[in-house]
């Protein structure tokens, strides 16, 4: 069957395949392509979206793309990046100023068919270190964001000509937290280009048993299935494409899953049927063994990802499989954040995406039925496929499970920057009656698509949650080398803080098991599990003033395909429990909950 299609260029923007996957909510095929790709490909496509990149316009980096795209008589619409080479190509200027992130009002200065149904201020989502100071003749201003506390006035945000068929976003109209972000692609998608909607989750499916089948031959597959939403939905899948008796399943113990995790993954993979070939492997000792005296963070992850291909390797050798293709659950997120496209920054090193399977991939040996997928996709296809939904709504777990929670220091404090930093963070807690504390370790973060490894800062105070959250973007956006904030749980205000020399042991394995599941059994028991839909706990090797002992940080968010993600204020009852409960643990001196959105925070601090 045809389907009116729209392509989407890939500058190797966060949230490219987030784009693609918004328009086919909208019943339209997208396809990614690459910005050098030859015009001729751009021929059969009803219009044309490209997405933001980590490149500055401003420097015309990444400029060397099919610029005759500008030629064609189809529609183009542009975000971030995009939106900035629309703007120059047609006469505007770029500058690298006005640097944005997180949520923002669009002010709209008029109607226009692509805001068509929207209201007059539209909360949309900033990222971007460049914006476009002047547009061309041909052009208009159709938004503006006004000038708040800790940004400027940010004019031209949102641009057009309906002569040219061209149009610009500054904002990310692809990203949950702009709120009618589907609207407004599905005005250009279906109104501007006129598409005819015609594709759907079924027809992604029926395709995607075939492609299977056809990659897999008369071969079979061997899946790792750690029991998580997208591995079951992948193997569900992959059985449906090949029959079950041709997919044999691996569920390894790294010895960094949660508290009787294995047994209750174990007992659901029997459940749906897969049971019949289910292998199972304690290799505890072994990733321990391999992981001790790691600190960094992408070390860590790197170690963790080879130690599951030489399990998985071990295992297949011992049950004579050797031959079978490998099937993994990844899906999209965990490829873009590891750099997985051609222009895209390294984020964090997913286990999936090490470069033996890398090359593994490269020989056509993996087996990813999902890879084009974010999670609220990957729920609707496991729906699909008939899977019960209290399999589907657990919350996602990071492949190297609580390995990337317990986070590992050498013990000597890393404080670069904090010189420079500690009168603008005394200022902007003054503000807003809060006391700020820089600590002195990093963690991952995200800004402008480009990879953050930079400093958190933790808040003391009792103000209200708004502001709580307007410090953490006045914090992430106006101090250098801040990326994230948490909020202190405790009764006290630390005036100093030391990391705490640590390494990945069974003993804080164990110390942070038992936090997460007191932290997911609160959520459970005051109805919150399903409407939050991600919780890690997170061990952090900082103890304060002269307690012993280490920081646990609870990070409650609220997101759809973990490409944004918005922090949860919990009820105070709840708070009251897991800080008695937490705070009861040997080893465990302080509590505090994350309040950063991503980005600029990672959902994971490793």
């Amino acid at each position: 069957m045809h389907h009116d299609t729209i392509a989407v260029i890939d500058f190797g923007g966060q949230y490219a395949h987030l784009i693609a996957n918004k328009v086919r909510r909208q019943g339209v095929l997208a396809e990614i392509r690459q910005p050098e790709d030859p015009i001729d490909a751009f021929s059969p496509y009803k219009g044309i979206i490209i997405s933001g990149s980590p490149s500055m316009s401003s420097q015309d980096e990444d400029a060397g793309y099919t610029k005759e795209i500008f030629d064609l008589d189809i529609p183009i619409l542009g975000f971030c990046f995009g939106h900035q080479e629309i703007a120059k190509h047609y006469g505007g200027t770029v500058i690298a100023g006005g640097r944005q992130w997180g949520r923002a009002d669009l002010h709209l200065t008029g109607e226009h068919r692509i805001f068509a149904g929207l209201d007059s201020v539209e909360q949309v989502f900033m990222s971007h270190y460049d914006s476009v100071e002047t547009i061309g003749p041909d052009f208009e201003e159709y938004g503006y964001t006004p000038e708040i506390e800790g940004s400027p006035e940010h004019r031209n945000a949102a641009i057009g000509s309906d002569a040219l068929k061209r149009y610009g976003f500054q904002y990310h109209a692809e990203v949950d937290d702009t709120v009618n972000g589907d609207k407004m692609i599905g005005n250009f998608v279906l109104d501007i280009c006129d598409c005819t909607p015609s594709w759907d989750m079924m027809a992604f499916l029926k395709e995607e048993k075939k492609r299977v089948a056809a990659q897999v031959g008369a071969e079979s597959v061997f899946l790792l299935a750690s029991g998580g939403v997208d591995s079951t939905v992948a193997a569900v899948l992959i059985g449906e494409a090949l029959g079950p008796e041709r997919v044999h399943l691996l569920h390894i113990d790294n010895g960094m899953m949660r508290k009787n995790e294995s047994q209750n993954v174990i007992k659901m993979f029997e459940q749906l049927g897969l049971g019949s070939h289910l292998h199972f492997v304690d290799a505890s000792d072994t990733f321990l063994s391999a992981l001790e005296g790691a600190v960094e963070p992408e070390k860590k992850r790197e170690i963790i990802g080879n130690t599951f291909i030489d399990v998985f390797n071990a295992e297949a050798k011992r049950l004579n499989i050797e031959s079978h293709l490998l099937g993994q659950g990844t899906i999209y997120p965990d490829t873009i954040e590891t750099g997985g496209t051609k222009r895209a920054d390294t984020i964090k090193t997913h286990h999936n995406r090490v470069a033996v399977i890398e090359e593994l991939i490269q020989q056509g040996k993996v087996v990813e039925p999902l890879a084009d997928l974010y999670k609220v996709e990957v729920r609707e296809l496991g729906e699909h496929l008939g899977i019960p939904r209290e399999m589907l709504v657990r919350h996602p777990f990071p492949g190297p499970g609580l390995g990337v929670r317990a986070l590992c220091s050498d013990g000597v404090p890393d404080e670069e920057g904090f010189a420079d930093a500690l009168v603008q963070l005394d200022l902007i807690g003054q503000d807003f009656g809060l006391h700020v504390l820089p600590l002195p370790i990093r963690s991952v973060g995200v800004k402008a698509d480009l990879r953050a490894y930079e400093h958190p800062a933790l808040l003391t105070g009792d103000a209200p949650w708004d502001k709580i959250i307007d410090t953490v973007s006045l914090i992430t956006t106006e101090v250098p080398g801040f990326n994230r904030c948490i909020w202190n749980l405790g009764e006290s205000r630390p005036t100093s803080a030391k990391p705490v020399k640590a390494t990945m042991t069974k003993q804080r394995l164990d110390l942070l098991r038992e936090a997460d599941h007191i932290v997911m059994d609160g959520l459970a028991r005051h109805g919150l599990y399903e409407e939050i839909w991600q919780c890690p706990t997170v061990l952090v090797p900082v103890s304060f003033d002269e307690e012993d002992g280490e920081l646990i940080v609870i990070r409650p968010i609220r997101s759809e395909r973990a490409m944004t993600a918005t922090p949860i204020k919990l009820p105070d009852g709840l708070v009251r429990e897991l800080r008695g409960a937490i705070l009861a643990l040997n080893g465990v001196s302080s509590l505090a909950l994350d309040v950063t959105s991503k980005p600029p925070g990672t959902i994971e601090w490793e």
